[in-house]
């Protein structure tokens, strides 16, 4: 290994680069992007789920929500147009009765006027349990979010959006332990979170009180808007959505086949979708940028070719004068190895560099497509290791073909 350190190698590696500058450089050129194709679509597909995380982080992914609507069926005696409204022993039957389920969580919605001394607005209120808080994780700033007492006292408490306390309160209050009214109700603000970025309250935010104080106050009886269910992660939520739906045809006698009775929005499955969509897009990432860069190293391959044709002489005086067939061999790819590295090493440079302006530019704000666009160092080093094993392989062939040159051929040759 003492050659790599030579001085008079690096000299003649640099000297026969000199003499091919044009050849040499478009060749590394084309290795350069290869590697920086490959650094800047990974570093996009890897900002965009961090943007997708980011989104939807706080909800348990493998859930769907279900609402009931009206029936486009006769069934059972009933017309079609039916209006339907889900109960509270609904989410009961749905728990005991299908498999796989983690947590089904009834909810109450509806907009209403909020008020704070002389600052008003309109919000989304809602009726919530505690478990909403594990399968929407809130990112608590102060306080607490509802909890198992403040639902069997029906208490007159609330937690707060982030958005909302801006609106309602000074920019320097305390919100936890004061009092907003909502349609002439009192309540006393015991938490206040985070805004996410997919926001259930709308633009203006949301109020979440006790699901038993919303049904006292609102007169809802056992009647729940909606539900957020949850499955265990072994689980096809695709399958539990259909359970569900059929279990609450049977409760509502409503026609198997009727499909317009319940909604629904399966987030677990749009979630499979677009991870399916950024496999694949770094499966292609990876299929271009590696299919480049071996265009890239064969290109470098033929410029040694090229080069070894032109030096047939040089290389027969050098065996003559007793060089060592392995000594030119390792030479030539000394040099391949030394033209990729350098490739390798200016594509993931300038690839960093574009990382970071797509980051400073379009992953700032609440808004941003792309979030904290990078790559792994593993997967840089991958992407290395990839280079020299290919600089090394494509490297035997010209060298092969020097050592392969009679001495007493090479100097005839002219």
């Amino acid at each position: 290994m003492k050659f790599i350190f030579d001085r008079d190698t690096w000299q003649e590696i640099y000297g026969s680069i000199r003499k091919n500058k044009m050849r040499a450089s478009i060749t590394i050129i084309g290795v350069m992007w290869g590697i920086f194709l490959l650094i800047v679509l990974l570093g996009a597909a890897r900002g965009m789920e961090n943007n997708f995380n980011k989104l939807f982080g706080d909800f348990a992914t493998n859930s769907v929500f279900v609402w009931a609507q009206s029936t486009s069926m006769p069934f059972k005696g009933f017309q079609e147009g039916k209006n339907i409204r889900l109960k509270l022993s609904d989410a009961d039957h749905i728990m005991s009765e299908i498999e796989g389920l983690e947590f089904v969580v009834p909810r109450h919605q509806r907009q209403s006027q909020a008020t704070n001394n002389f600052k008003t607005g309109s919000f989304g209120i809602y009726g919530d349990y505690p478990e909403l808080d594990r399968v929407e994780k809130k990112d608590m700033v102060y306080g607490r979010f509802i909890n198992d007492s403040d639902i069997e006292e029906k208490k007159k408490v609330c937690v707060i959006e982030e958005e909302i306390f801006k609106q309602l309160f000074d920019k320097d209050e305390y919100p936890i332990g004061q009092y907003i009214k909502i349609n002439d109700v009192n309540y006393k603000v015991i938490g206040m979170y985070k805004q996410g970025q997919v926001r259930m309250g709308g633009p203006q935010g949301a109020i979440h009180i006790p699901f038993t104080t919303f049904q006292q106050v609102y007169n809802t009886g056992n009647t729940m808007g909606w539900m957020m269910i949850t499955g265990k992660p072994e689980y096809e939520i695709k399958q539990i959505e259909a359970d569900v739906k059929l279990l609450l045809k049977n409760l509502h006698k409503v026609h198997p086949n009727d499909n317009r009775a319940f909604g629904s929005f399966n987030l677990g499955n749009e979630i499979k979708k677009f991870t399916g969509f950024l496999t694949g897009m770094q499966f292609l990432t990876w299929f271009v940028g590696i299919a480049t860069l071996i265009a890239g190293v064969f290109a470098i391959g033929n410029i040694l070719l090229i080069t070894v044709k032109e030096r047939t002489k040089e290389i027969g005086i050098r065996r003559a004068l007793g060089a060592k067939p392995w000594e030119i061999k390792r030479h030539i790819m000394l040099e391949s190895v030394f033209l990729t590295s350098l490739a390798g090493a200016l594509g993931i440079i300038f690839g960093g560099i574009i990382l970071m302006v797509i980051d400073s530019t379009m992953g700032k704000g609440p808004d941003s497509a792309l979030t904290n666009p990078t790559v792994d160092i593993p997967v840089i080093l991958i992407a290395v290791s990839t280079l020299i094993i290919l600089g090394t392989l494509i490297g035997m062939i010209p060298a092969q073909v020097a050592v392969s040159i009679k001495p007493i051929d090479a100097l005839r040759d002219e």
